[in-house]
């Protein structure tokens, strides 16, 4: 049985142990969950580049001890030159290059909306600085370069080099750097430093601000200073479901944590407890085929929605969705919307208050441009956008993108309180009902849950094909089983990036928290 993390007093899981010592030692330091999110997202920022940074954009699941829940949205819009003429003669938004950067960074508006939010539930602020300082420490000084960053840049210099500060920001020596070699940052260092200096709010009203959007405007970035004036993380209401176990929250559009709740709303009417590892997969990824029906037939903008978000996770609405899934055999599944390289973060401190969260720069190194003199990588989010006049994701100025970002949190019946995610575009709802069923109706240990073999229906990073994909270590019968059912079933490695990086934290009634992390990661579970 693989053991899982315990702790009395602070607990973090991220997919990068440097990541999770920066948040316990805030929380050491007396600093709340909030707070010790902060410091881990600026330091995730630096040292999984390749995944999420500075030019992404976050989003927030805080769940007080005792209070309601409260969402941070810290998605940026499309920028006010970002119109369908802005593209004219191409089919689509392409997803590499300064055409693909066409929306407003948001996770530091985050991080200002946090700390905001950290004072009003009382905590006593510790300095920016010191939430900042390792993240600048790191990309002044120079960190060992992972396994998976060293695999995306080479992966990716064919179609990143030529992008403006690609090569000089990645490719040191005008390769891709090796694992376990120093690379260092000093142009990100030194935006840190003067955000640690002159506030968070300068990135988007400050000298920054300003710096920012000269650069972009000489690279041909429809995203102007007004629309940088303009971005404000925004606070809204989760959406909720009523599962029998308890109370699960999850992000509002434009992200897919609709997706997330419906699946998990679904399998909850399929008598998950006593299920074969086969019929488990199955279940869940017949459940995920309607979610994601419900997703394309309605996520967007929420400005742009016609229809409560809420009103689909009502217990009619999933009763007739789970009645569709057939016990017996595979339905037709079309395609998903691709890829996404995101980390999922979570902390809880001794008062109780968790954070789920995540950030994003969407695909490998976003749009592969990284702003002159800022060390900065800005996201391709606004890829997402269609250039169809009619369609649902239709581009349009100041309209927010589509996204799988989607942080989850859990109050259950028996007293516990659960926090976890996972990146991996179509997979982080894939995994997020892989965990909770796991963990929850199966009764598995939390880390053997995260731990387990995993699968994949649709597309994620580095991935092109539409299959159901499955870790190699799953059973041989499983497979067997799933192909019977009529899946189009492909292997992936024991341990694959494909199925995401996973990690959850649970609090129990005894006041003892317990992490995992994702073994497919290079994270941690730290708690004191």
């Amino acid at each position: 049985m693989i053991q899982s993390n315990m702790a009395p007093m602070g607990m973090a899981v991220t997919p990068h142990h440097l990541a999770s010592e920066s948040a316990l030692a805030v929380l050491r330091e007396g600093g709340n969950a909030l707070e010790a999110m902060v410091a881990a997202a600026a330091t995730i920022a630096v040292v999984y580049p390749h995944m999420n940074g500075l030019g992404g954009d976050g989003f927030w699941l805080v769940v007080p001890p005792g209070g309601d829940p409260i969402a941070i949205d810290a998605s940026g819009a499309a920028g006010s030159l970002a119109h369908p003429d802005f593209y004219h003669g191409e089919s689509h938004i392409p997803h590499r290059g300064p055409k693909a950067a066409l929306t407003v960074a948001g996770t530091v508006s985050g991080w200002q909306e946090a700390l905001t939010l950290a004072q009003e539930l009382g905590a006593t602020p510790l300095p920016l600085s010191r939430l900042l300082r390792d993240a600048i420490r790191y990309a002044a000084d120079g960190i060992p370069v992972t396994a998976s960053q060293a695999a995306a840049t080479a992966a990716k210099q064919h179609e990143l080099q030529h992008q403006p500060g690609f090569a000089a920001t990645f490719l040191p020596d005008g390769a891709p750097p090796t694992a376990g070699s120093r690379f260092t940052q000093p142009a990100l260092a030194q935006t840190l430093s003067v955000l640690s200096e002159q506030g968070l709010e300068s990135f988007y009203r400050g000298e920054l601000a300003h710096h920012l959007a000269r650069e972009m405007g000489a690279l041909g970035m429809p995203i102007t200073l007004d629309d940088l004036h303009r971005q404000r993380a925004r606070r809204c209401t989760p959406l909720h479901l009523a599962h029998s176990e308890g109370d699960i929250w999850n992000m509002t559009p434009p992200t897919q944590g609709l997706v997330s709740l419906a699946i998990l709303g679904i399998t909850d009417r399929l008598a998950m407890a006593d299920a074969s590892e086969a019929q488990t997969v199955h279940r869940i990824v017949e459940a995920t085929k309607q979610a994601f029906a419900l997703r394309d037939q309605h996520i967007t903008d929420p400005r742009h929605m016609a229809i409560d978000v809420q009103s689909l996770l009502n217990a009619d609405h999933l009763g007739t969705l789970a009645a569709q899934v057939q016990d017996d055999r595979a339905a037709p599944w079309g395609t998903g919307r691709g890829p996404g390289d995101t980390v999922w973060m979570g902390v809880m401190d001794s008062s109780g208050l968790a954070v789920s969260f995540i950030q994003s720069i969407y695909h490998e190194f976003g749009s592969g441009v990284v702003l002159p003199g800022t060390g900065i990588t800005w996201q391709n989010r606004g890829a997402a956008f269609s250039l169809q006049p009619d369609h649902l994701l239709t581009l349009a100025p100041g309209k927010q993108p589509f996204h799988t970002l989607n942080p989850a949190a859990a109050r259950l019946k028996d007293g516990r309180t659960l926090v976890y995610g996972s990146m991996g575009g179509d997979g982080q709802p894939q995994t997020q009902a892989a965990i909770f069923t796991r963990y929850v109706i199966q009764g598995q240990p939390l880390q053997q849950a995260v731990s387990a073999p995993r699968w994949l229906l649709g597309r994620t990073w580095g991935q092109s094909s539409d299959s159901l994909k499955l870790e190699a270590r799953i059973a041989p019968e499983t497979v067997q089983q799933l192909r019977a059912l009529g899946h189009e079933v492909e292997l992936l490695a024991e341990y694959s990036e494909v199925v995401g990086h996973a990690g959850a934290i649970v609090r129990h009634n005894n006041g003892m928290l317990e992490g995992a992390f994702d073994p497919r990661s290079n994270g941690s579970a730290a708690g004191f």
